[in-house]
């Protein structure tokens, strides 16, 4: 078990990487009934794990930039302030952001919205999201 603290771009976007990959194994645990996933548990705990990744590979890109790791986002709030501050305008970032907060940690890990179609878009925001930090 890691217990360190992920200090590096690099760490961090490593680290988004395998919460994505987590969350979509985690969703696929759930059987699919046309074009709804069946178990509501493994849906909201794939969803909350794969919108966490988005904030690993912020974090890893603020990181990068020269934030310390104790000033990083605590809240959405501080990390729309952050984007703003340190992200370059970006409207496809923007627009992935956007999809995976709405969808994955609103929709389906409050909510638990269900649908395949939604959540697939909220894991493809996620990697794009990640893709762009990663550089």
């Amino acid at each position: 078990m890691k217990t360190e603290l992920v200090q590096t771009k690099k760490e961090f976007i490593k680290e988004a990487k395998r919460y994505l990959a987590n969350g979509k194994e985690t969703i696929a645990k759930s059987p699919i009934d046309g074009k709804l996933y069946e178990d509501e548990k493994y849906v909201r705990e794939g969803a909350g794990i794969a919108y966490l990744a988005a904030l690993k590979a912020m974090d890893g890109y603020l990181v990068g930039k020269g934030v310390p790791v104790a000033n990083l986002p605590k809240s959405i709030e501080e990390y729309w302030a952050m984007k703003k501050k340190h992200i370059p305008h970006n409207g496809r970032f923007t627009q992935n952001l956007t999809i995976a907060y709405k969808t994955l940690h609103i929709a389906a890990y409050y909510q638990g919205l269900n649908t395949v179609s939604n959540l697939k878009e909220g894991l493809q925001a996620v990697k794009e999201i990640i893709s762009m930090l990663e550089d």
